[in-house]
Formats: C-alpha cells, sequence, structure tokens
C-alpha cells in the first residue's frame, strides 16, 4: 500500500492489520507523516506536530506487539488531538497570540484512555481562535484549507480535524462541539462527526460555556467513530459533569439497523435560511435513508426552532465576553470577530443573563418533549457549502461584524439539550463540495444515532470519494 492507502485505512481494518502483525505501527506512522509533510503546506491543518515523538511512540508499539504482551483496541493507530485540548509536552496555543507557547503538565483525559488503548498522537490539529468561529482561520495559525478547495472553510474550530481526515492524516481525529465544531467541519469536509450526548466523554479543564461543549469522535467512517467514542467514553473524576455510566456496546451493536424507529425530517426547523442547492441535497438524501433503511420519514416544523436564534447569539457573545479583560493588552493580534463578539457580551448584565437562563430551561424542554414523539431528527448539517475561508459570513449573506451562526442554525440547539447528533456526508454540489446531513436523537441514544448513521452510510456510501489535493 503508499502512502495514501496507509492514510485512508480505516481504524477497524488498521487495527486488526497490527495486532496480526500484517503491518508495522512503523510502516504507518512513517507513511503518515510523509503524507503530512507532503500535504500541509497546502492544507495547513496541524497546529503543532513532534515527528521523532510520534515515531517513538510508533517503535514502542511495535516492541510490544513483538513482546506478545496484551494489546489495546488502538494499538499502533496515530491520532490526532485538537488544539483546544490539553495533551502533555505538546504547545495547546488554541489558535491564539495569547496562549502562545503554553504547554500542560498533563493530559486531559480521553487523551490518557486514546494511548492506554495504544494510540499514537502524532499532533494537535488547528482551531479558531479559543474555538469562538465556525470559519477555520486563526491569528495565530492563518487560514486551514478544506481538502476540497484550496482557500475554502474547512468548517468551524475542529476544522484541522476535519481536513486532516479528509487529507488521510490517518484514521482517527478528536474534535469538540460547543455549537457545531464537530458537526460543521465534518459538513464542510465530507466525514463523519459525532456529538455525543453530554457528559459521555470526560471534559478537563471544563469548559465556562454553560456546559455546552462536548469532545467527540471525527473519521471518514461511522464505524471508526463508533470504536473511538467507546474508548474515549466514560465518567472520570476530574469532570463532575460526566456521565455515570460506561459507554455502551457501539461496535458490536452498529449494524443492528433502526426498524421501527420514528423519523422527522425539518429542512429548516421552521425559521434557518439555507442555500437551495444544499436544501435539494438533504431532502433528496433524507427520502434515499428512509427508502434504504426502510421506514417512513415525516417532515416537521418543530414549534421549538423559531426561539433558538436569540438564544444562540445571547450565549455565544456572554461567554465570550469572559475574555474582555485580555482585550487591553491582546486586542490588536486577536481576530476582529472575536473582539466584535466580546464586546457585544460586556453590554449583558447578570439579570439579563439569569432570564436568559430561564428561557433556555424552557427550550430544552421543548426539545425533550419534541423527542418524546420522535426516534430522530434529520436536518441539514449547516445552510451553506464550503466559502472562502477569509470570509466569516458568505458573500451572498447578510453580513455581520460577527455573527456566523446566521449560516450555521441547526447545530447549536442540541449544545444546549445535551441531544447526540452526527453529521454524515450526503453529496456535492455542483462546484464539487460536500454537503452533510445532521442525525440527532434522544438524549444517551448514542447508539441509536451511531445506527442510523451506519443505516445512512450503507443507503449513501462515500468512503470512496476522496479529494483530489492537485491545486
Amino acid at each position: 500500500m503508499n502512502d495514501a492507502d496507509l492514510g485512508y485505512l480505516p481504524a477497524t481494518q488498521l487495527a486488526p492489520m497490527i495486532r496480526q502483525k500484517k503491518i508495522s505501527p512503523v510502516e504507518v506512522m512513517a507513511a503518515v507523516l510523509r503524507r503530512i509533510a507532503a500535504l500541509e503546506p497546502k492544507i495547513n491543518a496541524m497546529a503543532a506536530q513532534d515527528p521523532d515523538r510520534a515515531m517513538a511512540g510508533a517503535r514502542a508499539a511495535e516492541r510490544a506487539l513483538m513482546g506478545g504482551g496484551p494489546l489495546g483496541r488502538l494499538h499502533g493507530v496515530p491520532v490526532t488531538i485538537k488544539d483546544l485540548a490539553w495533551a502533555k509536552d505538546y504547545t495547546s496555543e488554541a489558535g491564539s497570540f495569547i496562549q502562545q507557547g503554553f504547554r500542560p503538565s498533563i493530559d486531559t483525559p480521553f487523551v490518557t484512555r486514546l494511548t492506554q488503548a495504544g494510540a499514537v498522537p502524532l499532533g494537535k490539529t488547528t482551531t479558531s481562535e479559543f474555538g469562538w468561529t465556525g470559519v477555520s482561520r486563526s491569528p495565530l495559525t492563518g487560514i486551514t484549507s478544506n481538502p476540497w478547495k484550496q482557500g475554502y472553510n474547512a468548517g468551524a474550530s475542529s476544522a484541522g480535524a476535519g481536513a486532516a481526515a479528509a487529507a488521510g492524516y490517518g484514521p482517527l481525529h478528536q474534535g469538540s462541539d460547543g455549537a457545531g465544531s464537530i458537526r460543521m467541519p465534518s459538513h464542510f469536509c465530507g466525514i463523519v462527526g459525532l456529538k455525543p450526548t453530554f457528559g459521555r466523554i470526560p471534559f478537563y479543564p471544563l469548559s465556562v460555556g454553560d456546559f455546552t461543549a462536548h469532545n467527540g469522535p471525527m473519521a471518514r467512517t461511522v464505524a471508526d467513530a463508533a470504536l473511538m467514542l467507546e474508548v474515549m467514553a466514560g465518567p472520570h473524576p476530574l469532570d463532575h459533569s460526566t456521565l455515570e455510566a460506561w459507554p455502551g456496546d457501539y461496535s458490536g451493536r452498529l449494524n443492528d439497523g433502526i426498524p421501527g424507529r420514528r423519523v422527522a425530517y425539518s429542512p429548516d426547523l421552521g425559521h434557518a435560511r439555507v442555500d437551495p442547492e444544499v436544501a435539494a441535497l438533504v431532502r433528496t438524501a433524507a427520502e434515499r435513508f428512509a427508502a434504504g433503511a426502510g421506514f417512513a420519514i415525516e417532515e416537521v416544523t418543530p414549534d421549538w426552532g423559531k426561539l433558538g436564534p436569540e438564544l444562540g447569539r445571547s450565549f455565544w457573545s456572554a461567554h465570550m465576553a469572559r475574555m474582555a479583560p485580555r482585550l487591553a493588552q491582546w486586542e490588536a493580534k486577536m481576530d476582529p470577530g472575536l473582539v466584535a463578539c466580546i464586546r457585544d457580551g460586556e453590554d449583558i448584565t447578570a439579570t439579563e443573563y439569569l432570564a436568559l437562563k430561564e428561557r433556555k430551561h424552557a427550550y430544552v424542554a421543548a426539545i425533550h418533549s419534541f423527542f418524546e414523539d420522535w426516534d430522530f431528527l434529520v436536518t441539514p448539517t449547516v445552510s451553506v457549502a464550503a466559502f472562502p475561508a477569509e470570509r466569516l459570513i458568505p458573500e451572498h449573506w447578510p453580513q455581520h461584524p460577527w455573527d456566523w451562526l446566521s449560516w450555521a442554525e441547526f447545530s447549536y440547539p442540541f449544545n444546549m439539550s445535551w441531544n447526540p447528533a452526527v453529521s454524515v456526508p450526503c453529496g456535492f454540489t455542483t462546484d464539487g463540495l460536500p454537503v452533510g446531513l445532521q442525525i440527532v436523537g434522544k438524549r444517551f441514544d448514542d447508539l441509536g444515532v451511531l445506527q442510523a448513521a451506519a443505516a445512512f452510510e450503507q443507503a449513501l456510501p462515500w468512503a470512496d470519494k476522496l479529494p483530489a489535493i492537485d491545486w
């Protein structure tokens, strides 16, 4: 196999091949590192790399393999970590000059779990500044290009992970999602991204965004996402918000299908603007999904949908206002959109914030009441296909100093409600840019969402579709 073959090989195939000594972890890591070296000047998905350390990890995995001892489920498999997460001895700069050079002294819990399962970190992936925006650029690392089109948005704060997965930088990539930052890059880059139920994967240090930030897997196949989730999930003492339950048998039950499930489809949640080509692709995919998986699908307009935009924008700016004390020293080196968002958030009083919280609780209750009648909700993942990454908002959309949420109305509701949600590729625009379909499930039903995604993958397979990266 050549470097591209190894870079795109799913973990569910790669891990057994390594355990069976059909391929060496050193060979795999060397191939992935060569691919990164060849493509990074174009894509810029990596915020921090240490090839010597990655190769040392691969050699250690090979020694353990030859020694005949117990091996983890991901033994020798390369993995990337988003640059908002702590990984010991790697910088964790969050796409900002403010945090440049910071090196945490410990791993965040899911990094420990990945390495204990035998995965070998190969570096940190790029993020927007402190994860604030849906566009793949930061003042510190510049633009991360979508592998499907140079200079185009790879999407949100896990953009480096999304671009790395699409470009074949190994099979497994960690993302985090506070308003869509796992699902949006998955939509833009044509991969799978799962935001699990809140608390499924530990988060440390905890975000101050009112318990909306989720960690999750990003990969090219649903089976890889399920496997990665099993390894990362489970309670941890450093995160008091983690769920008591350990992960279920996501991999073993992945292909059980979704017979008898009640599936709703909403093209716009009753309020969202969606580009016509994206809307058409998602509608067609939803219909083919229903036909292929053998269930009825009903178009709905949720009563709670129109209540989301004001809540989403108000909370986003209020939470970003925590950085206001940094402006005096750092404003000139910060993303101007982030500065505008912070300034708006400073105007929200404590009384207004608590009133928003009351409205949010009612909103979340309405979402969960909706899921009493439905097992899954299908929507577009994002309203637009990829656009030039130097822009905050597509040129043909109403402009605003910071409000990128206007083209991303489908994701943040389920950060607030904690429902699991996955984005899966569902087609391409006439310009050859990927589009994603979102499947949302009941809270705690991560298995069901993965099963639905697997059924969709079987009905409309996408794994053979790869970006040319010939620019």
